[in-house]
C-alpha cells in the first residue's frame, strides 16, 4: 500500500462508488485533500467478481466488499470517506451502508453518508447546495452530522451533487475492460 501520493502532503478523503455490471462491479475511489478541491489527486478503480446478489434490507452486503475492495490500496492516507448512502436508517442506531463500512474500518475513519433521497426515519440533516430545491440526506459516523453537513455543503460545484461525489459515480460508470487496480 502507499505511504503517501506524490504531490500530496497531508491526508486525504474518499468518494466512493459502484456500478453493477453482469458479472462484476466496478468500485472508484476519488481521492482528494481539500473540501473546496476541484479535482481529485488520483482516482481508484478497483473491479470485484463475483458480486453478492441484491438482497432488500440489506444492500451492505453487496456493496461493502466492493467499497473495500478500492479503499484497500489507499487506506493509510485517509481522513475522511463519503459514502453514496446513508450511515443510519433511523433515529435508533440502525445501521445503513455507510455505518457498516465505518464498523469494518475499525471505527477508525469518519465516514459521511450523502444520499439523494430521503430513507423514511433516517436522521439524514438536509444540505441544499446551488440553486436545486432538492437536498441532498447527510449522515455520518465518527464525526457530528452538523460537521459532516457542513463539508458536503463546502465542497466544490455549483450543482447539488458535489463535483468529486459525481466523478466517482461516472468514474465507475465509464470502465471498461479488465484489470485490477486501475489508477487514473
Amino acid at each position: 500500500m502507499p505511504a503517501s501520493l506524490p504531490g500530496v502532503s497531508s491526508r486525504l478523503k474518499a468518494c466512493l462508488d459502484v456500478d453493477y455490471r453482469p458479472d462484476e462491479a466496478v468500485a472508484a475511489c476519488v481521492l482528494f485533500a481539500g473540501w473546496t478541491d476541484a479535482q481529485p489527486a488520483r482516482t481508484v478503480l478497483e473491479r470485484v467478481s463475483p458480486v453478492e446478489p441484491y438482497e432488500p434490507g440489506a444492500f451492505y452486503r453487496r456493496e461493502l466488499p466492493c467499497l473495500l475492495a478500492a479503499l484497500r490500496p489507499v487506506l493509510p492516507l485517509l481522513d475522511t470517506i463519503i459514502v453514496d448512502g446513508h450511515v443510519w436508517l433511523d433515529g435508533d442506531g440502525r445501521p445503513g451502508l455507510g455505518a457498516h463500512l465505518y464498523a469494518a474500518l475499525g471505527e477508525q475513519i469518519p465516514v459521511i453518508g450523502v444520499a439523494k433521497t430521503a430513507f423514511a426515519g433516517a436522521p439524514g440533516l438536509e444540505v441544499r447546495r446551488g440553486q436545486s430545491a432538492r437536498p441532498l440526506y447527510v449522515t455520518a459516523a465518527g464525526l457530528t452530522p452538523e460537521v459532516a453537513a457542513r463539508h458536503i455543503q463546502t465542497m466544490h460545484g455549483p450543482h447539488r451533487l458535489p463535483t468529486l461525489l459525481k466523478q466517482a459515480d461516472q468514474a465507475c460508470r465509464r470502465a471498461q475492460g479488465s484489470g485490477r487496480p486501475e489508477f487514473e
